[in-house]
């Protein structure tokens, strides 16, 4: 069976950008990845970056960093560009990552926020690989994300506290659930592997490299 991936479409991205606000606790799990994100970094990659809204919370007290943001879908990456336009520390690339991660140097932090969860679970497990591979040693990295409910029924009370319980399930959703997660992230060799903050399906997943 082929991958269903709307976020393609300006009408999908459009969809989500107007609920994305109203997502109940997710300023709490934002607010626990900023605080998990050293303030030393220089190079920040943000993965499946929207419409730039996590990069532009990291840039409130990060105004020097580094950023480089990446996203496939057209309607986002022209809102992120227009988001950020004329400045010079965010570098906006367009990149599907279903496919492999281009040579962007290394970072001192890799963050995504609810983009993961769209690609296949051995994509997923690549994905981390190889956001291991160009963290600097110490280097973070945190996955704010949509992930699996242990049962249907409470994947049914996340879409009632969501208000979309009578909508069609979203095809381009992938979820998995946290445990086989944060397993990758240690056999992958990441240490510090926790999930650092979770309410219902959104989740925040971390993991440092070793020095």
């Amino acid at each position: 069976m082929n991958q269903v991936n709307l976020w393609s479409s300006e009408e999908h991205a459009l969809w989500y950008l107007a609920k994305a606000d109203g997502i109940p606790h997710r300023t709490e799990g934002e607010a626990m990845l900023l605080e998990e994100v050293p303030k030393t970094a220089r190079r920040i990659l943000d993965v499946g970056t929207g419409d730039g809204r996590l990069l532009g919370l990291l840039k409130c007290d990060r105004p020097d960093v580094e950023f480089v943001a990446i996203d496939f879908s057209p309607t986002m990456l022209e809102k992120v560009r227009t988001r950020f336009v004329g400045d010079k520390n965010v570098t906006v690339i367009e990149h599907n990552f279903d496919d492999k991660l281009p040579n962007f140097g290394k970072f001192d932090a890799v963050v995504s926020s609810f983009a993961i969860h769209h690609v296949t679970d051995d994509r997923k497990r690549s994905l981390y690989a190889e956001i291991f591979d160009i963290l600097e040693p110490g280097g973070i990295f945190c996955n704010l994300e949509h992930v699996a409910s242990a049962t249907p029924a409470l994947h049914h009370k996340f879409r009632e506290a969501l208000g979309i319980e009578n909508e069609p399930e979203d095809p381009s959703n992938q979820l998995l659930d946290v445990e086989t997660q944060l397993r990758w992230f240690r056999e992958i060799g990441f240490g510090e592997v926790d999930c650092y903050w979770k309410w219902r399906e959104l989740a925040l997943l971390v993991g440092v490299k070793p020095v």
